[in-house]
């Protein structure tokens, strides 16, 4: 072979080589990363010819796939119920949406193999569809959402045009009984095959300055206010505290080494004498008392319970992923007691608010939140079922006692309408300061509850951001506690 010759060759070998290598690369390496890209039009093509399983709750379809004609051949769909034509939007938080243009949220993401049927337990029903001819199917997801819940906070924030968010739990289990985030959308609207109905839509929501498409539920994080006084209560009471124990009743403390004054709600004093039991000054929601106790009992007995109730990184996944909840930084005594109010850096979502309510009504012991029941095949067989697990004992019995009794005692002075007549609900309101001028600025308002009492069933988290439609005089009270009051009364009436 001449020497021309013999480098074509070469040439040619090396080309083979970089082929082969780069063959290798995708179909090994990079296969999955190709396949879960949404603008993969082949794999969408695919996963649009077999029939997406459906999501349901108690029995009612929130997500179902139809024939659609086109090359697609199935088209998501999130049908209304009868009796609740919004009920789309309702469950938006819950199901998410599938969309050709811009992949999928929600239990759609969360739970993509088992609604595609890509998942390896059904790998059986995929080789028997092989070989039978039948049109292949995927699986199913059962949530453990009560539509009747879900339906009646969502309206109970749109009926009155309300920004905000309601999680009610199971405290027994964890599990999420209703998860609403208002505004929401309807998926629907980004389901279609229409690109550019659906781009435009996308558009719209996107820049709808009340952010639709947030779910507030477990992707936002708010100063919870003096709700957080439950943490800061238990801390003490961990530590030695009792429920009797005098706070002053004054009606600000001078935060120290400041000259910063943290005052009272409308700057009242906390009762007639200079101190005030630790029970009442928690039923009267007292800025100065609750800065005083949790100064008192140091930054490290704080974070050590607001860590057992939950809050802190690495917050596990519903399977929908929740943002994590904070108490911030507390450098010193001053920031000390702003935190102990719940203020300054601390910041929750409203589902971890849910779990502190949860956990003191299932006598200390936090339970893992859930938002999956089962799951099934295309066949409805079970393939899994969600069993209930708890981190552990978050707070010891007694103090879980103690502190139902101060939630007990902070419901019966709560103002705000509704009422549960032959049930008794142990509650906490917040009204949380927030933004850079923090007075002149609406506040949030925070409900979290759980009744009965004695025996509770359900444990809930309400929030209204921006004062709702009470503007700067708003209060927890005000504006969460009766729409937190209406979905306890619906739970303990069996959420029919």
């Amino acid at each position: 072979m001449n020497t021309p010759m013999r480098r074509v060759a070469m040439l040619v070998m090396a080309m083979v080589v970089v082929l082969l290598a780069g063959v290798t690369y995708l179909q090994v390496f990079k296969a999955d990363e190709l396949r879960a890209d949404p603008r993969n039009q082949r794999v969408l093509v695919d996963e649009y010819s077999r029939q997406r399983g459906q999501i349901s709750a108690d029995g009612q379809v929130l997500a179902a796939s139809v024939e659609s004609g086109d090359r697609f051949k199935f088209l998501r769909v999130y049908p209304a119920n009868p009796h609740a034509p919004t009920s789309p939007e309702a469950n938006a938080p819950v199901t998410g949406f599938y969309s050709l243009n811009y992949a999928s949220s929600g239990l759609e993401k969360a739970e993509d193999q088992i609604l595609s049927g890509s998942d390896d337990r059904l790998f059986g029903n995929r080789l028997f569809d092989l070989v039978s001819g039948r049109n292949p199917r995927g699986g199913n997801v059962e949530t453990t959402i009560n539509p009747v819940l879900q339906q009646l906070a969502y309206d109970q924030l749109t009926s009155q045009n309300l920004t905000g968010s309601v999680v009610a739990l199971d405290p027994r289990t964890g599990a999420i009984l209703a998860m609403v985030s208002a505004p929401s959308y309807d998926p629907n609207l980004l389901a279609g095959h229409d690109g550019a109905e659906v781009a435009a839509n996308w558009k719209r929501l996107h820049t709808d300055p009340r952010s639709p498409m947030l779910n507030r539920a477990i992707s936002q994080t708010y100063p919870p206010g003096s709700t957080f006084k439950v943490v800061t209560s238990a801390a003490a009471l961990e530590n030695g505290a009792t429920i009797n124990d005098p706070l002053t009743a004054a009606a600000g403390l001078t935060l120290p080494g400041t000259n910063t004054v943290l005052h009272n709600y409308a700057d009242e004093r906390c009762g007639p004498g200079d101190t005030v039991p630790m029970i009442e000054a928690f039923a009267r929601s007292c800025n100065a008392a609750f800065a005083q106790l949790g100064i008192k009992y140091g930054a490290d007995a704080l974070r050590d319970t607001a860590e057992d109730f939950g809050i802190g990184p690495d917050t596990p996944s519903i399977p929908l992923p929740v943002a994590d909840s904070t108490v911030g930084t507390i450098p010193d005594a001053a920031a000390l007691g702003q935190s102990s109010i719940g203020q300054r850096d601390v910041a929750l979502t409203p589902l971890q608010n849910a779990v502190i309510a949860a956990t003191v009504a299932n006598g200390g012991v936090r339970m893992q939140p859930y938002l999956v029941e089962e799951l099934e095949g295309p066949d409805l067989k079970t393939l899994s079922t969600t069993a209930p697990t708890s981190p552990g004992q978050a707070i010891p019995p007694d103090v879980a006692d103690e502190l139902t009794q101060m939630m007990i005692a902070s419901e019966q002075g709560t103002t705000g309408a509704g009422s549960v007549p032959g049930v008794q609900i142990a509650s906490k309101t917040g009204t949380a300061e927030h933004g850079s001028t923090p007075k002149q600025t609406p506040p949030h308002g925070w409900y979290i509850a759980f009744a009965p009492a004695q025996n509770p069933v359900i444990a809930v988290a309400v929030i209204v951001e921006d004062g709702g439609n009470a503007g700067l005089s708003a209060t927890g009270g005000k504006i969460a506690s009766p729409i937190g009051r209406a979905v306890i009364e619906a739970a303990v009436q069996g959420g029919q």
